[in-house]
């Protein structure tokens, strides 16, 4: 498979409802979409990045820009997704660009290959349970009538975002309202280690977990904060490797680990961080970006694999956008389907695809020298 080149596109897709979390709040989704051109077929990736630096150190901007002056021109002579990681391995970071070009390149084999996502990883199902993210709102009486409308709508486990000043008492509303729901929270680093015993008052509440209450960097922080509360910890932005899995799991801590591909680099390591967890016995479950249906269309795929034992963040298309670029994921029973046709199994509707779109560069891939010498 000889990779022609590459197409980074910027869209921007207004949500169905504000979404705000103790970063701030998103009213727009801007999405760097990639799409790789082999002579066989083309693969789609989605990066996960945000507008600004504030889940991680990435943004949209810079993933553009370092996949522009960098990482696409290191593509030159890869053949292959397992190729990727290795090629772009020299530049630092920037795990998100790299994820979405190492899934556009394994989309564009798949689906010349007539392999879908799922059989290339590993899935083992054919369809997936969801939760749903549940963002701070400006009062627990309107919390309450969001978690409602979740549940009416089949969704079967919730995730509150939290922070200093609206954890407890909201999470105390919800069940009490909602009773022996599947309730998590995630708090997205914004706590201490000072905060422990405030963090102990959530314990009555039987949680299946609190997401990251800590700085990414503090493991020892967490592995203290597990010896002092029983809520069961899961990590998120701490784990960025399969290594960073087994380190933190051998720290004791954390006792549930949240993937997300694009945090990690991709959906090959991903596997790897899966298959380091069940080797270990810690559940894990997929955790979601506010992606289109071409990023929802991976993450389910790699939700379909044995260790996920969770609901994860893989929402219907409707809870987020009135209108997917992609054919809509559609909640069933509280599950969402795992597609099945080649490579991801879906792919952009031209014409809404333009009407998102707000920019676009065509990035030509240079042969390597062994191209020009006539090697295959």
């Amino acid at each position: 498979m000889k990779i022609t080149g590459v197409e980074l596109r910027t869209v921007e897709m207004p949500l169905v409802s504000p979404f705000r979390t103790s970063f701030g709040t998103e009213t727009v989704r801007q999405a760097l979409l990639v799409r790789v051109v082999t002579g066989e077929a083309e693969g789609w990736g989605e990066c996960g990045a945000g507008t600004a630096p504030q889940y991680s150190s990435e943004y949209t901007h810079a993933a553009a820009d370092v996949l522009t002056r960098f990482l696409v021109p290191a593509l030159a002579g890869v053949r292959h997704a397992h190729q990727v990681a290795p090629a772009l391995a020299t530049f630092k970071g920037h795990r998100m660009a790299k994820a979405a070009l190492e899934t556009a390149v394994l989309d564009a084999g798949l689906r010349a290959d007539g392999v879908s996502f799922g059989q290339a990883l590993g899935a083992v199902k054919e369809r997936v349970p969801c939760g749903v993210s549940v963002g701070i709102t400006e009062s627990i009486p309107a919390l309450l009538d969001v978690v409602g409308e979740y549940l009416d709508a089949g969704y079967l486990r919730i995730k509150l975002k939290i922070e200093p000043g609206w954890d407890i008492e909201p999470v105390r509303a919800v069940r009490e309202r909602f009773g022996d729901i599947l309730l998590q929270v995630d708090a997205n680093t914004a706590y201490r280690r000072g905060d422990a015993r405030h963090l102990a008052g959530l314990d009555p509440f039987g949680l299946l977990l609190i997401e990251q209450p800590l700085e990414e960097d503090d493991l020892i922080g967490h592995a203290e904060l597990a010896r002092r509360i029983t809520t069961p910890i899961c990590l998120d932005e701490s784990i960025v490797s399969a290594r960073a899995a087994a380190d933190a799991i051998a720290l004791g801590a954390c006792q549930v680990v949240n993937i997300k591909p694009g945090r990690v680099g991709g959906y090959l390591e991903a596997r790897r961080i899966h298959d380091v967890c069940a080797a270990n016995g810690v559940p894990v479950w997929c955790g979601g970006m506010l992606e289109t249906g071409l990023g929802r269309a991976a993450n389910l795929a790699l939700a379909a694999l044995p260790g996920f034992l969770l609901p994860g963040d893989t929402s219907a298309s409707d809870r987020y956008y009135r209108t997917d670029i992609t054919p809509p994921f559609r909640l069933e029973d509280g599950h969402l389907a795992v597609p099945d046709g080649p490579g991801l199994g879906v792919s952009p509707i031209p014409d809404l695809l333009e009407e998102v779109t707000v920019s676009g560069t065509w990035l030509p891939v240079q042969p390597d020298r062994q191209d020009n010498l006539g090697s295959s």
